[in-house]
């Protein structure tokens, strides 16, 4: 018996109880999965007693942001007229990029997503990211089995979505992880090739496009209870569908981030294709392998409404510019440093000092970029992650 005993032993020493390959997440979307939240926002995140250990973790002893010692990332992004590729370990400066070559000093939900990921799994992580900006679901990220995009009688009157294009996008996606899958160990130093690799997580951002395009959703009859955007619904299912096919991983962890932009204040047209979003999450397909997370929840309401003020002074110059018959410019007699005296006073009236202090910390883009607010884009990656991980097989977690 101890003969038995001591032979287990020995083999349980000898042979790992499971395989560690390296995790990789593809992070894909448009212009708020590049993310426009600068650096110079972080303070912001220490304000709030719920988020500064947060902050904590996305900074290293030396105060400046964590570089992660187990996760990499390739980033395709706009280049000019083209795409570019860039690579590396994750740190801040992996969000919004005029230029792939070039650190613009923001970030997406990606820095906080590998935080999350190097701080709870053993394996080293590799996150492939693809996003665009200005991209739009029915046309740009087409999936394969929607067909060709339909051009409207608009489209063809401005000469745009050409059929040629038509999930462009899409097929740049899934020819890049591809590429790196190929080779992991050009991007990943760590990649072990007898251990391998295991695409263990796809999260979606993206949205804005689809839900301004009237042509492409156009609004249903008054009382109406459908949803005018169901047809997102039914791309997102495809959507998922196709990668999962294209990319051989039939049970990939999927996460949609809902588009949050507004908060709970959001108009209806936004309250409406959240829900679209999320739609595909309740279909008996994907229960328990494709999440929606809201992220309405990590939009800020303080930012949001000072920000709303400063809208309101940029909309008066316009009218004073155009001369709005509301406006105090209308009969054309103000001279523009007269207009530009009025805008001072009118903002003043409007927005305090300590307000749009804490605009400049806070804040670092418009709305619909969540206000490039790092706290916000910081509390997204963290959930997003989350939620992939609450998908994983249980032996992973």
């Amino acid at each position: 018996m101890k003969t038995v005993s001591l032979l287990f032993a020995l083999l349980f020493l000898a042979v790992p109880l499971y395989a560690k390959p390296l995790k990789v997440f593809i992070l894909a979307g448009q212009s708020n999965m590049q993310g426009h939240a600068k650096i110079e926002t972080f303070d912001y995140i220490g304000d709030d007693p719920a988020t500064a250990p947060l902050l904590q973790r996305m900074r290293g002893p030396n105060g400046q942001p964590r570089v992660c010692d187990h996760v990499w990332i390739s980033y395709l992004t706009q280049q000019g007229d083209g795409n570019g590729e860039v690579d590396g370990k994750l740190t801040a400066g992996f969000g919004a990029r005029g230029n792939a070559s070039k650190d613009d000093g923001k970030i997406g939900p990606e820095f906080t997503f590998g935080l999350t990921m190097d701080e709870t799994l053993p394996e080293p992580v590799l996150i492939i990211k693809t996003a665009w900006g200005g991209k739009s679901l029915y046309h740009d990220f087409r999936p394969p089995s929607a067909g060709v995009y339909p051009r409207t009688p608009k489209d063809i009157e401005k000469d745009r979505y050409h059929e040629a294009d038509s999930g462009r996008y899409y097929r740049s996606m899934i020819e890049h992880v591809k590429k790196v899958l190929a080779d992991p160990k050009q991007v990943c130093p760590a990649y072990d090739t007898k251990q391998g690799w295991e695409i263990a997580g796809f999260v979606w951002l993206q949205g804005w496009n689809d839900m301004v395009d009237r042509d492409v959703y156009p609004g249903l009859p008054n009382g109406s209870k459908e949803n005018r955007f169901a047809k997102y619904s039914a791309l997102m299912a495809s959507f998922i569908r196709d990668v999962r096919k294209d990319l051989n991983a039939p049970r990939m962890p999927f996460v949609i981030g809902v588009m949050g932009v507004d908060g709970n204040q959001a108009k209806e047209d936004i309250r409406q294709f959240r829900e679209a979003m999320a739609a595909p999450a309740q279909m008996p397909e994907f229960t328990g392998n494709v999440a929606a997370v809201r992220t309405a929840d990590f939009w800020d309401e303080k930012l949001g409404a000072i920000q709303a003020k400063r809208e309101k002074v940029r909309q008066m110059a316009y009218l004073l510019r155009v001369k709005d018959k509301n406006a105090p410019n209308k009969d054309g007699a103000m001279s523009e440093a007269q207009q530009r005296e009025y805008l001072v006073k009118y903002e003043a009236d409007l927005i305090s000092p300590a307000e749009a202090e804490l605009l400049k910390r806070g804040a670092s883009n418009a709305g619909y970029h969540y206000l490039g607010c790092a706290k916000t884009f910081a509390r997204m990656g963290k959930a997003f992650a989350e939620a992939t991980l609450q998908m994983q097989p249980t032996s992973a977690r």
